[in-house]
């Protein structure tokens, strides 16, 4: 077996493991990680497209903001759309100048595996087998095989970056965590189209027939959403059903036009709200959604594993530097304030925007009264833009 050591073994090379090893690196601290996955297969899986103003900010600070400056879009606000009306919401002016980058997570996977490849520290695909091992001792460790070759990490911590069905959460005692979930009765129908967006900003439309969101990826490719049904069958949904849908659901009294043009990818993401509590036990420390999911009507999943990651990033290298674990043990309590309010931001405004299948007549004006409401209170816009550009760190 080859035996490896480090002080925090990694396992998973999504956003959230990356970026904790990037911070780690810079904080003088070595980590080793893993991934089960390819570099393709992580570098070319579409997820996520929006960046907190906080995480804009931290990729020019660790310096990998030039790529994302060059090629990412960045807007100053949102439009509400129902009614056949539409509501820019001003981003700049309601959050004293902030705003969102639309960067995809797969970019980001990018530039940061391309900044470990660069440092030479140990990032290992393809890995099998994975397990944690003795993570209520002082010397966790992490087994698992590569290219053949049984491998095992020993290490002071073990952050658990490995997603919902990864191996690290599962490895806590029985008991020990308290899970909070939700499950909502609806999905998105995503599609890239090659096509320009057919607006400037993201546009969030409720109707009578369901949510839909305008968004994009580039210049040339649109990113859009439907809301189906949690079982759609995505064979029913031919390119013509789709643009129709989109059409009737963001219609807008008004010259605006809905581009159409070819759709690349299809794809149906279920919507729920997970939290598992304590986000540590021992030396085993849960970030991203290994240890929470949000619905993506908030844009909050990627951000908020990298508010985890930052969290625990500045309480290992206060352990290190300073000897103190004060911050460690306050982990979980710390990263738990923003994820319980990025999960009610995200329930907000999954509720307010699709159609529940129970939905009624009362139901309905409820929906209009709240989205008159956000667009018409300085007060009740502030709130909205706030939580969307990010809350502050600390």
């Amino acid at each position: 077996m080859m035996t490896m050591r480090t002080q925090v073994g990694i396992v998973g090379a999504g956003p959230a493991g990356l970026m904790l090893a990037h911070l780690l690196r810079r904080a003088g601290i070595d980590s080793i990680v893993i991934e089960n996955r390819s570099r393709r297969y992580i570098e070319e899986r579409i997820r996520a497209g929006v960046l907190e103003q906080g995480v804009v900010d931290l990729m020019h600070e660790i310096g990998l903001g030039a790529r994302m400056d060059r090629v990412g879009l960045v807007h100053r606000g949102i439009e509400l759309r129902f009614d056949r009306r539409g509501h820019r919401l001003d981003f700049a002016d309601l959050t004293g100048g902030k705003g969102i980058m639309v960067y995809a997570q797969h970019e980001v996977v990018k530039d940061l595996v391309q900044a470990r490849l660069d440092a030479g520290a140990p990032l290992l695909f393809e890995v099998e087998d994975t397990a944690v091992h003795e993570i209520d001792s002082t010397r966790p460790r992490i087994t698992f095989r590569h290219q053949d070759e049984e491998c095992e990490i020993l290490c002071d911590f073990i952050a658990g970056c490995d997603g919902f069905h990864g191996v690290c959460r599962p490895a806590i005692p029985p008991g020990v965590l308290t899970v909070h979930e939700r499950h909502y009765p609806f999905a998105w129908l995503g599609v890239l189209a090659q096509v320009a967006p057919s607006a400037d900003e993201l546009i969030y439309a409720y109707s009578e027939r369901g949510f839909t969101l305008h968004s994009m990826r580039s210049p040339e490719i649109s990113r859009l959403y439907l809301q189906v049904t949690p079982d759609e069958d995505l064979d029913a949904w031919p390119a013509e059903r789709i643009w129709e849908n989109l059409r009737a659901r963001s219609a807008v009294n008004g010259s605006w036009h809905l581009r159409d043009g070819p759709i690349l990818q299809k794809d149906l993401t279920r919507m729920r709200s997970f939290v598992a509590e304590p986000m540590q036990y021992g030396r085993l420390f849960l970030m991203g959604d290994a240890a929470h999911i949000v619905p993506p009507t908030g844009a909050k999943g990627l951000n908020l594993a990298i508010a985890d990651v930052r969290v625990f990033a500045r309480a290992v290298e206060e352990f290190y530097k300073a000897g103190a674990s004060d911050k460690l043990a306050a982990y979980s309590a710390t990263a738990l304030r923003r994820v319980w309010k990025a999960e009610r931001f995200s329930w907000w405004m999954t509720s307010m925007l699709h159609r529940f299948p129970d939905e009624d007549s009362f139901g309905h004006h409820m929906h209009l009264a709240e989205l008159d409401y956000v667009t018409s209170s300085r007060a009740a816009a502030t709130a909205l833009a706030e939580n969307y550009v990010g809350l502050p760190w600390d």
